[in-house]
């Protein structure tokens, strides 16, 4: 057994023109997050389904990214999240959808694992089961920023894909690149399931952790795509497409939601590891150049072995790892 590990993303895609400023915001959060992690498995008080748990709350918390407080808005403007964990050991899990009041998305998925006969909740049902746990609940609007308010409205108008929904709006409207964002025609090849889309917001957050007693955990929180049509469902809360975790692995994945869908991604890296024998970064690599069939996304992963790997298609990813031996990085860009 190599010991504890874990890693963190914030979403696979990242806009090439990223101010430096964003860039390092997003490094600290991810460099708290790790530091969040590493404290809690050097007490060895958490397992490993804990501590994904804990970091996720963080990373939802912050409006950062696209969990939680700061989520992508519907095309009606509301926000309708989703996230799953699931604990390696027995293979247990719980999913969410479809939550508009819940702080936390996470830990309501955690409570559909532990208190519930079931492994996914949505919509009417998960707010329901949500107050009957007594789970924090706020207004929807606590959810939503000015910034988000404001994308929305111009990819509506302009009908563009926009990369990094939160770069200031600022001179978007003129394309520019001192404006910090990238605006491109829906004639764009990115597409799902051979449609193109109006706005892709891929910064979906994900934790993986293994124990000091090799159990691994993952868990996923995203508010899905800026724009989406209200009811749609991506692959952060289906198991085995976002979220996967057995006695091998842990994996959460980040990108094209209908891509990761369609090839199962997070369990494919269990499955190659234990049927053809791939050590972690191997299997990570495979999956990601073999099951997306022209999707972008990214993964991140631990092994029962104390390994971590990630690997993603899409021009950035934003990732942090660290490991007992002590080594710890934050990244976005293929070289960092």
């Amino acid at each position: 057994m190599g010991g504890w590990a874990l890693a963190v993303h914030g979403g696979a895609g990242v806009d090439p023109n990223l101010p430096e400023e964003r860039q390092e915001e997003a490094k600290r959060l991810l460099t708290r997050c790790l530091e969040m992690g590493v404290a809690a498995l050097r007490s060895k008080s958490l397992s490993a389904v804990d501590v994904v748990e804990l970091v996720v709350r963080e990373l939802e918390s912050d409006p950062l990214f696209n969990s939680g407080r700061g989520s992508a808005l519907t095309a009606k403007g509301t926000v309708e999240m989703e996230a799953s964990i699931m604990d390696g050991p027995k293979r247990r899990c719980g999913a969410v959808s479809g939550v508009s009041t819940v702080k936390n998305p996470i830990s309501l998925a955690r409570l559909v694992m532990d208190k519930s006969p079931h492994s996914y909740l949505a919509f009417g049902g998960a707010e329901e089961f949500a107050r009957q746990q007594g789970v924090e609940v706020v207004d929807n609007d606590y959810f939503i920023t000015e910034d988000n308010l404001q994308m929305l409205k111009l990819a509506k108008e302009a009908n563009k894909i926009v990369f990094d929904y939160r770069i200031p709006i600022i001179g978007l409207e003129t394309c520019g690149a001192s404006a910090g964002a990238e605006i491109r025609d829906t004639t764009s090849p990115l597409q799902m399931n051979g449609l193109p889309i109006s706005v892709y917001a891929p910064e979906t957050v994900g934790c993986v952790v293994v124990d000091s007693e090799g159990r691994c955990a993952a868990g996923t929180s995203t508010g899905g795509l800026m724009n989406k049509m209200s009811g749609r469902i991506g692959d952060s809360p289906l198991i085995g497409a976002g979220t996967y975790a057995c006695n091998i692995c842990s994996v959460s994945c980040t990108g094209e939601g209908e891509a990761i869908i369609r090839g199962t991604l997070a369990r494919d890296v269990a499955a190659v590891m234990e049927y053809k024998g791939l050590k972690l970064q191997e299997a990570v690599d495979w999956v990601v150049n073999n099951r997306l069939d022209g999707g972008q996304a990214g993964m991140i992963a631990v092994s029962s072995e104390g390994e971590v790997a990630y690997g993603f298609n899409s021009n950035a990813m934003f990732r942090g790892s660290a490991t007992e031996d002590g080594f710890m990085e934050v990244g976005i860009w293929e070289s960092t």
